[in-house]
């Protein structure tokens, strides 16, 4: 099977695997585990972080940032196509009773003109209190698409003017950055704070980060705590991560390629819809024309493609390293046979 439905799909490859079976390990939840504090220490380097924080989820790394953040009865302010709003199961309200306000974006960008409008005055104790402006980048539903760098900057003064957060769901940042060349450090120093996955692209089975302040990664080690998520000898986890960051960076650009030639081949089947502008780093999403989009993925499953959805109508296909070039062709010369 080629295996198209996520970045997440990805296995430990050998080298990985034996960085995990080297590892030096302690109880982490005393901070005692070697490996998670060196993996600890070079991310938040590469962020440019006072610190950071090893966490089991990209979920639960998103909900401790906003759990810390605000309180109960605060509003945070997203894109109505965000991963925290339409794929973490409603955890901003049943952990941290919060509520969040959708903004419809283009390509996952939302603007200041669009958001100062909705923040709440700070006076009015009968509404809920705007607390956090968040921004995903890349943008899982809106095709992979990256945030430009003066979007970011745009809404950071805005979130400076009303003295709101900001944080960054950065669980594809490192496909922002290769692609746009602007490092993740430039990225990360616009937020308070911010998650990053290491499950997806980068390789690793289990595993993210998040980032900030000292005084929030105290905080938030106590939330973390309180949410199951102190983990003991997880140095072998950690090993896996840091070696993804150490090595499976740069290479990211590979599957942007691919994505690249996948979206062509579909572009030119008069069957499917698709696009193009959207397809900038390794997702893509496209619309069967003449079959559903449950029938177009039952029928690439049957032919040795697996794919997914990606909205109602939309089918989704990711790129990542654990699928050659030859089988994109290969997947590629599957949607022709299946979308004739």
């Amino acid at each position: 099977m080629i295996d198209l439905r996520s970045d997440t799909v990805t296995k430990p490859s050998e080298a990985m695997r034996k960085a995990m079976y080297d590892a030096e390990v302690g109880d982490d939840v005393f901070k005692e585990d070697p490996t998670v504090n060196k993996l600890e220490e070079y991310a938040a380097e590469l962020l440019g972080k006072e610190a950071v924080l090893f966490v089991p989820s990209g979920v639960m790394g998103n909900q401790i940032c906003l759990n810390v953040l605000t309180n109960p009865g605060d509003e945070v302010i997203c894109e109505r196509d965000a991963h925290i709003f339409n794929y973490e199961s409603g955890s901003p309200a049943a952990l941290s009773g919060i509520q969040l306000f959708p903004i419809k974006g283009k390509y996952g960008v939302i603007t200041p003109e669009q958001v100062e409008p909705i923040i709440r005055p700070s006076s009015a104790y009968y509404m809920p209190q705007t607390k956090v402006i968040e921004v995903e980048n890349t943008h899982n539903r809106a095709s992979g698409a990256i945030w430009p760098i003066e979007n970011i900057v745009s809404l950071k003064d805005l979130a400076k003017k009303y003295n709101l957060f900001y944080h960054l769901d950065g669980a594809r940042i490192w496909n922002a950055s290769v692609a746009t060349r602007v490092s993740v450090k430039e990225y990360a120093s616009h937020f308070d704070t911010i998650s990053c996955c290491l499950s997806k692209g980068l390789g690793a089975p289990v595993g993210s980060i998040i980032a900030g302040t000292k005084d929030f990664i105290k905080k938030a080690y106590r939330v973390r705590k309180g949410w199951g998520g102190g983990m003991r000898q997880v140095g072998i986890l950690a090993a896996a991560g840091l070696y993804a960051l150490q090595n499976n960076t740069d290479r990211l650009i590979e599957d942007h390629e691919k994505a690249k030639f996948f979206a062509e081949r579909i572009n030119d089947n008069p069957n499917l819809k698709i696009d193009m502008k959207a397809v900038q780093t390794n997702i893509l999403l496209f619309h069967p024309k003449t079959i559903s989009v449950e029938n177009g993925i039952k029928k690439c499953k049957e032919k040795g493609l697996l794919l997914s959805v990606g909205k109602i109508d939309l089918i989704r296909a990711v790129t990542h390293l654990d699928v050659s070039f030859d089988e994109v062709k290969k997947a590629a010369d599957i949607i022709d046979d299946v979308f004739k």
